[in-house]
């Protein structure tokens, strides 16, 4: 693995912890006037429920136009895309940001030191859409910048993005009690959905005939949530890898305290496996022990059971880079199952069900090695039929991918990125919803043997 492309969360967890960029996004490139309904209607935008807002007309609202501006964090993006992926651009119309009332301090985006932040993005071309999502791992409402909103905006939807109301690898430490955090994550993003169809009919003078939730790893989560919870307010969804949070399990504190252990010695290679880990996902195993397994671990195990270790991670996940990479001892041994009903709880506050109400697309790799597919996306397709809802889900697992498509840079002859496939899913799920043109059938997307496979996935064989 070449040093420069192994660390994409490295990169990613120095900037939460630090103020980027001006003091607020006033100081970034305004656009000049445009053509006739450029920014028109930008004076009636009134967020519902914002704290603070500020507006701002733009030439490109896509990640080629922002780039060194206030308006987007391609730091926060680091990993998430491949080198080589071709991107849409020229995109003008109206942003807005800003914050709804919350009372912790995570997110430096701005300088504003106030959780809650968001951003609605809204094209002078306007489809009658409306996507939105939530921030992925810890990462702030600017992460999925390149990987959707892009795209999206190209097409003419409206964009919608949340941070989750906590961020950064200390969001354990929001809220009063075991599970508050991650219960925050689904109430923020309902909150923004609702605004921004509000903020959409403000500009278009018409609320969106379409809106749909999408999101990767714990915005693949928050997908299943809102489809699950609030379906009425969407049409559809896309989950990218989504997290899988069950009351007994499987979930992260089942599948990763194997993984500590490993580290510590005290589990093999063969337990890994049993585990879930893919075999073929080996050479991936490093890479995680050093930036994800010991991280994810404590953080998501302080937030839903403080009492087991109060002193690791403690009040935060640490200081410095490495403090907060570092796994705690005591995870090697750490037993779900065997700890007391109130973990459980504290867990089934957030738990998925499998009870969809409207169409969802999952995609997952085969080589997912933070959220292996066996214990996670294998399991919530079964769930969803269970619930007699597989009829509205299609599940595509894509041959060679992993958590973060940046890693096909290091290894490029072992992965495929996820991008491509999450695009053509997207479109297809418009078309489901839409016009009625069912997907194809549950399927395992092969790496073709030649293409250009950062930006090309077909979905049908």
């Amino acid at each position: 693995m070449r040093p420069s492309r192994g660390v994409p969360l490295l990169a990613a967890l120095l900037t939460s912890l630090t103020v980027l960029g001006p003091a607020g996004p006033a100081g970034a490139r305004e656009a000049p006037p445009g053509a006739v309904g450029h920014c028109a209607r930008l004076d009636r935008i009134d967020v519902p429920g914002a704290e603070r807002q500020e507006p701002a007309c733009l030439a490109d609202l896509t990640t080629a136009g922002l780039a060194g501006t206030p308006y987007t964090d391609l730091a926060d993006q680091a990993g998430l895309s491949a080198r080589g992926t071709i991107s849409p651009s020229g995109v003008p119309g109206v942003q807005i940001d800003g914050y709804f009332p919350d009372d912790s301090r995570l997110n430096a985006t701005h300088g504003w030191a106030h959780d809650a932040q968001f951003v609605i993005r809204l094209p002078d071309r306007w489809n009658g859409g409306l996507v939105v999502t939530g921030a992925p791992g810890t990462r702030r409402q600017y992460a999925t910048d390149t990987i959707i909103s892009d795209q999206v905006l190209a097409q003419g939807f409206a964009y919608a993005a949340t941070d989750k109301g906590n961020t950064g690898p200390h969001f354990f430490t929001d809220g009063r009690a075991p599970g508050d955090a991650v219960a925050e994550w689904n109430r923020r993003v309902t909150e923004l959905t609702r605004a921004a169809k509000k903020a959409v009919r403000q500009r278009y003078g018409t609320a969106p005939h379409r809106t749909y939730m999408t999101g990767i790893s714990n915005g693949g989560y928050l997908t299943r949530w809102q489809l699950e919870n609030r379906p009425e307010l969407y049409d559809g969804g896309v989950d990218w890898e989504g997290v899988l949070w069950t009351t007994h399990g499987p979930n992260l504190l089942t599948s990763l305290p194997v993984a500590v252990a490993r580290q510590f010695g005290t589990a093999t290679d063969e337990d890994l496996l049993r585990a879930g880990f893919a075999p073929g996902s080996r050479f991936l195993w490093p890479y995680h022990e050093r930036a994800y397994w010991g991280l994810t671990q404590k953080v998501f195990r302080a937030e839903f059971d403080p009492s087991y270790d109060p002193k690791c991670p403690g009040a935060t996940a640490g200081s410095t880079v490495e403090q907060i990479l570092a796994p705690c001892a005591s995870d090697a041994s750490y037993d779900y199952a065997a700890r007391p009903a109130p973990v459980r709880r504290a867990v089934a506050r957030v738990a998925l069900t499998g009870r969809i109400g409207k169409p969802l697309i999952t995609l997952h790799g085969d080589l997912d090695t933070l959220l292996p597919i066996a214990t996670d996306s294998d399991v919530y397709a079964r769930m969803v039929d269970g619930r007699g809802r597989g009829a509205l889900h299609r599940f595509y697992t894509v041959q060679d991918g992993t958590h973060t498509d940046g890693l096909y840079d290091s290894f490029p002859d072992r992965l495929r990125p996820i991008l491509p496939c999450y695009r053509s899913a997207f479109t297809a799920l418009t078309h489901w919803a839409e016009e009625g043109d069912v997907p194809p059938a549950d399927r395992v997307i092969a790496r073709p043997a030649s293409g250009d496979v950062v930006n090309s996935c077909a979905l049908k064989g």
